[in-house]
């Protein structure tokens, strides 16, 4: 298995190569998270997915997912934390219970049906955002928006490590400023974190071997987010809306290529 030579071979020209470019590669999601609160494990499987086994790739992202969500939900402090994870509950519930549930049938599920299945819609709906088509979501109808499209982020989740677009697609519609829609996606993002770590510790692909190569990861990861804060508190509101909707048109377009190439 590909990540023996990552993890003990080193000395290998093969495996010091992989952990390499895996750690550059989560510079750059780190990076792009701390600018604009996500896409880290859209960015890292889809560029760990080109030199590594779809099970590597989604072990390696688990635990700097993990600690740059507990830094991103954070950082305005734990009780603002506690608020956006009581008022956005729904959601958590729905990707949490989802996570554990999809996590079960990562082997059964073809890559190309959810790398689609995620990507198109994505792109589309950004893609509408960014000409100006409004797009909000009628107010009487944000309970059950919220609790589908937590229920579709746990799916997807569960067997790619990706989560974040459905919320994303909710939380602009809905129209949240700046400050909390990124500490939501922290919230959310953490919860579904440690949901998605249990739930593969059962299945075994998070093990000795695939947890030492992503705690690897964990360094690269908050150095790039420590720079995307940076650029992060520079942007405003319409900017930042802009940036958000851009980069999830580009995530969703890099799917699709993955599905069909």
């Amino acid at each position: 298995m590909m990540i023996d030579a990552v993890i003990s071979g080193l000395s290998a020209g093969q495996g010091a190569w992989a952990l390499g470019l895996a750690m550059a590669v989560t510079l750059m999601a780190g990076f792009v998270k701390g600018a604009v609160g996500f896409a880290m494990p859209l960015i890292m499987v889809s560029a760990f997915s080109s030199f590594l086994p779809p099970d590597v790739a989604l072990a390696g992202l688990i635990l700097p997912t993990l600690v740059t969500n507990l830094s991103q939900s954070a950082r305005q402090g734990v009780r603002a934390a506690a608020q956006s994870a009581w008022a956005f509950r729904r959601f958590v519930i729905g990707t949490v219970v989802f996570i554990g549930v999809a996590a079960q049938f990562f082997d059964m599920i073809p890559r190309v049906a959810y790398l689609l299945l995620l990507g198109v819609p994505v792109t589309a709906f950004a893609a509408l955002q960014l000409a100006g088509v409004p797009l909000a979501l009628r107010l009487e109808h944000r309970v059950r928006a919220e609790w589908g499209l937590g229920v579709i982020g746990g799916l997807y989740g569960g067997v790619s490590g990706i989560w974040g677009p459905p919320l994303l697609v909710y939380l602009l519609s809905v129209n949240v400023p700046k400050l909390e829609m990124i500490r939501v996606q922290g919230v959310v993002f953490l919860i579904g974190s440690v949901a998605l770590l249990g739930a593969h510790l059962g299945t075994g692909l998070a093990n000795a071997q695939t947890m030492a190569f992503s705690a690897a990861l964990v360094v690269p990861a908050m150095i790039g987010m420590g720079l995307g804060y940076r650029l992060q508190d520079r942007l405003d509101q319409a900017r930042f809306r802009r940036w958000t909707q851009g980069l999830l048109v580009v995530t969703g377009l890099n799917l699709i290529r993955q599905a069909l190439g």
